[in-house]
């Protein structure tokens, strides 16, 4: 007969309950290094390199984000008769106000426009638009055939007025003399459509402002350039363009 101090009388599962506690400790300890290795992990490092190590470590994945650049990217060789007067906005521009100091016909052309855009009746811009290969652009592309008929459909208005004061705000602005020595000899208004938007100084910004809204300018600054209207006088007193674009 056996007693309680017999070790066969002692319960067969009491070994089996203290194995199942240390592999499961087992098990915790297991764990817990898999998941601090996965947190001492240095970022960057591959899966064969470790700090300290001769050798480079990878470079960070691609995030499938694009890198910032240029929102319009102009063709190489764009020819500035899509978009008269336009030139590199990125290179600085001598702003000029003296209109005395330009040429006397592209003073005196200048001064018939102001008259007739204040007199308040577009036809008296047909004078100075011309007929023939020397009209005056109005348009982006092929010449028209009545240049007042199409800046009346520009126009807010049925009678033009809108764009003749336009034309007055536009030529009161500073401007820039371009081409210099080329067949492109030009001075054109305003100075805006040459020069980059965002080193506007505060008062230049209120000059702009005369122009277009607040609106306007945040959607040309967006856009990568002046797009408003702009006039360009040849240095021999013709009148070129008067267009709107980039």
């Amino acid at each position: 007969m056996r007693t309680d101090k017999d070790p066969a009388s002692r319960p067969v599962f009491v070994p089996l309950l203290v194995a199942i506690g240390v592999g499961a400790a087992s098990l915790m300890s297991a764990s817990a290094a898999s998941a601090l290795s996965e947190l001492q992990k240095t970022p960057g490092l591959t899966d064969n390199a470790s700090p300290g190590s001769d050798k480079p470590t990878a470079p960070p994945a691609a995030s499938g984000v694009p890198a910032p650049g240029p929102i319009i990217s102009k063709p190489a060789g764009q020819s500035s008769d899509t978009t008269p007067g336009a030139q590199d906005s990125s290179k600085p521009v001598d702003v000029l106000y003296d209109i005395s100091k330009v040429p006397e016909p592209v003073r005196h052309m200048r001064e018939q426009i102001v008259e007739a855009a204040a007199s308040g009746d577009l036809e008296r811009l047909r004078p100075l638009l011309g007929t023939g290969a020397g009209q005056t652009q109005v348009t982006v592309g092929e010449p028209t055939d009545d240049p007042i008929a199409a800046l009346k459909d520009l126009s807010g208005d049925p009678d033009g007025d809108e764009i003749l004061a336009i034309i007055l705000d536009i030529v009161s602005t500073g401007f820039v003399h371009v081409g210099q020595g080329t067949s492109d000899d030009l001075y054109v208004w305003p100075y805006f459509a040459e020069k980059d938007l965002k080193t506007l100084t505060p008062p230049e910004r209120v000059e702009l402002l005369r122009i277009v809204t607040a609106g306007d300018l945040a959607d040309m600054q967006e856009f990568g350039g002046y797009n408003f209207y702009r006039i360009g006088i040849t240095a021999d007193g013709k009148w070129k363009f008067f267009t709107a674009g980039d």
